[in-house]
Parts: structure tokens; sequence; C-alpha cells
């Protein structure tokens, strides 16, 4: 196996929410395409796109990836994330009943949450083991300044399809959220409305790879999470696990998808 002949698969990257995460990108455009542009994007910044779904790579070629890996690589979660919204790929529902075929491990799907209020996004979701969904913001305002998303994203109807979902999806639902001092003192209000949701796990952040923003303190963070704490959510700060040591199977895609870390 040559390492530099994967496009659309990379890591296995040590992640401390996932263990030993292998990354599908169902995107891997040159640029990336999201309908947010958050501040603290570790892949940069870039103008949001349209949110009409379409297919980037053939499910095919991912196949084709997944099944060149050696059986005895060393995998906790197979990660539907990439330089991109991957719920912006019309083929995530096949390709996730594809990867199973192939290979025993989990699948789980990070996502921004900006699509979940269509049918097929939902539908496609439920195929997947765990799902990650962004949760930055507790106001329309807020939502603009962290995340920068297209116009036509309400919050309130974000927030909305975030409850649907956890109304038609039986397994892990994770809320992860990313803290920097845009947002740091909304972290009450950002509880709350996790508490609503009621999800499964709360994943704490703070950009500790290079972005254009600096991370929270060890101290903030602490802060941070006494507010879900007293929400009775299940949380964990980014400061609280050990990352698992993994050998990529491409360095170069593996750091242009995810960024060097510090």
């Amino acid at each position: 196996m040559q390492k530099n002949e994967f496009k659309y698969i990379y890591g296995p990257v040590p992640s401390w929410r996932l263990g030993a995460s292998l990354g599908i990108d169902p995107i891997s455009h040159s640029l990336k395409q999201c309908v947010f542009d958050c501040i603290y994007c570790q892949v940069g910044r870039a103008v949001p796109c349209s949110m009409r779904r379409k297919i980037f790579v053939p499910t095919y070629s991912i196949v084709s990836e997944i099944s060149r890996l050696p059986k005895t690589l060393k995998i906790d979660y197979l990660t539907f994330s990439g330089r991109g919204e991957p719920t912006l790929a019309r083929n995530l529902g096949e390709l996730i009943e594809e990867v199973k075929k192939i290979r025993k491990e989990p699948v789980a799907v990070i996502t921004n949450s900006s699509l979940l209020g269509k049918k097929d996004v939902r539908e496609e979701l439920l195929k997947a083991d765990l799902v990650m969904a962004k949760l930055d913001a507790s106001t329309q305002a807020l939502l603009k300044v962290v995340n920068n998303p297209v116009k036509s994203i309400i919050f309130a109807e974000l927030i909305s399809n975030l409850k649907h979902l956890r109304r038609v999806y039986k397994k892990i639902l994770a809320l992860q959220i990313m803290f920097v001092k845009e947002n740091f003192n909304h972290a009450r209000s950002i509880a709350r409305i996790a508490a609503e949701i009621k999800a499964d796990k709360i994943f704490i952040n703070t950009p500790l790879r290079p972005s254009e923003c600096m991370p929270l303190s060890i101290n903030q963070m602490g802060k941070i999470k006494k507010e879900f704490l007293r929400q009775g959510l299940e949380t964990i700060s980014v400061f609280d696990k050990a990352k698992k040591k993994t050998s990529p199977i491409n360095i170069v895609a593996t750091l242009r998808r995810r960024g060097a870390s510090k």
C-alpha cells in the first residue's frame, strides 16, 4: 500500500472525541465547500457556498480506496468530514451503506447542522452510528459573528431541525461546540439550548490547531464545562482526554483537511 495513493480518505487522526478516526472526505474539492464561514476554521476562510446538494466524488472512488485499506489497520471510527460540509454530498447515504459493507467500525458524520431541515439529509444520517452536530451560538446575531452562514440560514430553524433530528435519530447524537472569545460569555445560554435538544454527549472545544482565533485557557474551558454540567449534560472538554497515537496513511492529505496540531 502506497501512502500517496489515497485522494479521498485521510488519517487515521488522533481524535479526542472519536479515538483513531479515519477521515472520509465526500467533498474533496480544491476549495472549501461549506455554507458556513466559521471564524475559527482550521482549513481556512471561504465565501459560503450554495446549499444545493450534489455529487462531488463518485461513490465507487471512495469505496475503492476503503477497499484497499489493510484489514489490520486500527480504526475506532470511520468519519465523514473533510474540506467542507459532508451533508452537501448527495451520495452521503449511499456512501455510508457501502462503507459499512467493507469495514466493521462504526460510522460517524460531523455536520454543521445547516442542512438538517432537508428530509433526505435526515434520512441519510439515520444510517450513521454517531452524528456530531455543530452548535456554536444561542442567537441569530451570534451565529452571524461566529459561523457567518449563508443568509438563508435562520438560527431558530436550525435549532428546530436539531430537535427534529433528535426525535427520529435513535443512535448517538453529540453536539460539538467550539468556544472562542466571541461566544465565551454565551456559554450559559448555549448550554440551555443544548439541554432542550437532548443530545447524548456534549463536546466542548477551542481552537488548538492553527486558525485565526486564539484558544481559550484551561480555566476558561473549565468554567464553560460547569454551565453544561449544571444542565445535567454529559460533557467532555478537549482538555479532558489524551489523544491516541496514530500513523496517517497520507500526511499531506490529512494536513490539507485538518490543519496541523499544536
